[in-house]
């Protein structure tokens, strides 16, 4: 099935051809309403009409995380604030989150993009959505809400948790798809189980599933207990939010990127020259629409291939592989992003810890958990066990507070944490292995 099919099965040759008029359109307005992306044309050396083939994007600037954070908040803003209807963020340490405004026409184009990508994965205006992305601050919530609204679907705004109430929802509502974290879709199926609910014999037939990193065996094991298919969405807060891509329900072979919005890079991380088809690198994505913040050559860190092979679906857009890891350190739990120098920043915030410890990551009962082991000095482990659960609950309050995510606190007392020669190995990430067994 295909929602927009004129843009969706366009030739290569007018594809591209219009990336290159947008992509002149984008160079043009940032440098002249941007500062930060003035600053850098000018230290480059580079004007706007340096741009005339679109393999001349890689004469144009990375933008990276940092940046955005440099500018926070609405450096990077390429509007007036009075033309800015929506605001959202993720999580950042001292208030330091990444920021992304929108227009009314990013929110315009995001709402069809994400109707694009429902009718590509099988879902239509006939289906009811069960959204439990967190609405808010977070874009998946929001995202997946406006696409189904303008696909003409009955949405159902559950959020996330109260999880005995989702599972009640989903019997009594009888929703057709699920939307929601690949992890949380297994909770759910374990809450089912205990309250004596089938998965089988619900109504649902699809699952789209993103916000974290999921194996094919997950999939299998999601599909197997759900009894529904379950497709891949792709997206990121900096670029839009959900429906920068998504797997078709035709081939299941890769996920289509709506490149008639955005213009994809393959490169290796390392030396920063792009790649060509088929081989494996970082996603770099320039927004070739946004109005409010549009970015050039954004890092996503995300590791995929691409290729511009047209799908069995008719689809024409390039499609992009699986992520299949990071080319940086940043942690995925439960759909929020986490840096592990975010936790350090925090801890070392404290008085009385130490700066080395570990964050040991686990699946239970299929959702995420972590686990921080940290020192503590020598004075403050040999207080009473009352004064060190304080010291617990307060890390473990300034990280739910910083950072959005729930986390276990251990203290352990001094070279209680392991020493490596080189680098820590700050991380024990356990997820995919519980999960496999």
């Amino acid at each position: 099935m295909i929602y927009d099919v004129e843009q969706e099965t366009l030739p290569r040759e007018d594809l591209e051809n219009q990336q290159l008029k947008k992509l002149k359109t984008v160079v043009e307005r940032v440098y002249h309403n941007v500062p930060y992306y003035r600053n850098k044309f000018d230290e480059l050396g580079l004007k706007p009409e340096h741009i005339k083939r679109l393999s001349d994007v890689k004469y144009l600037p990375f933008t990276e995380k940092q940046d955005l954070r440099n500018n926070y908040p609405f450096g990077l803003f390429a509007v007036p604030k009075e033309n800015v209807v929506r605001i959202h963020a993720s999580s950042g340490t001292t208030g330091k989150s990444t920021v992304v405004g929108y227009t009314n026409r990013d929110i315009r184009h995001w709402a069809e993009l994400m109707a694009r990508s429902f009718m590509a994965c099988g879902v239509t205006r006939r289906d009811t959505i069960h959204n439990a992305y967190g609405y808010g601050l977070f874009t998946g919530g929001l995202g997946v809400h406006y696409g189904a609204e303008q696909l003409g679907g009955t949405i159902i705004p559950i959020s996330g948790g109260g999880t005995q109430r989702q599972v009640t929802l989903l019997h009594d509502f009888k929703p057709s798809v699920l939307c929601c974290t690949p992890s949380y879709a297994l909770y759910l199926y374990d809450v089912a189980q205990s309250k004596g609910i089938p998965f089988q014999e619900l109504n649902l037939h699809t699952g789209i599933f993103g916000a974290e990193p999921w194996t094919e065996q997950m999939r299998s094991e999601i599909e197997s207990k759900l009894d529904i298919k379950a497709m891949d969405i792709f997206g990121l807060s900096e670029i839009m939010g959900p429906g920068i891509s998504i797997e078709c329900a035709t081939a299941q072979n890769g996920l289509h990127i709506w490149e008639d919005h955005f213009l994809v890079e393959v490169i290796d991380p390392e030396t920063h020259e792009p790649l060509p088809p088929g081989e494996t690198g970082e996603l770099v994505i320039t927004t070739l629409t946004k109005e409010a913040q549009p970015l050039l050559r954004y890092r996503t860190k995300d590791l995929t291939s691409l290729t511009t092979v047209p799908c069995s679906c008719g689809r024409t857009h390039a499609r992009m592989q699986k992520v299949t890891g990071r080319s940086d350190d940043m942690l995925i739990i439960r759909g929020i992003n986490v840096f592990p120098s975010q936790i350090e920043s925090i801890l070392l915030e404290t008085e009385g810890l130490s700066p080395h410890y570990q964050l040991i990551l686990r699946r239970e009962a299929s959702m995420d958990t972590l686990e921080i082991q940290v020192e503590v000095d020598e004075n403050i482990f040999s207080d009473e066990i009352k004064q060190l659960q304080k010291v617990e609950q307060k890390l473990k309050s300034s990280i739910k507070d910083y950072l959005g995510i729930t986390a276990d606190v251990k203290l352990v007392e001094q070279k209680g944490i392991a020493r490596f020669e080189g680098k820590a190995q700050r991380i024990l990430d356990y997820r995919f292995e519980d999960s496999s067994g």
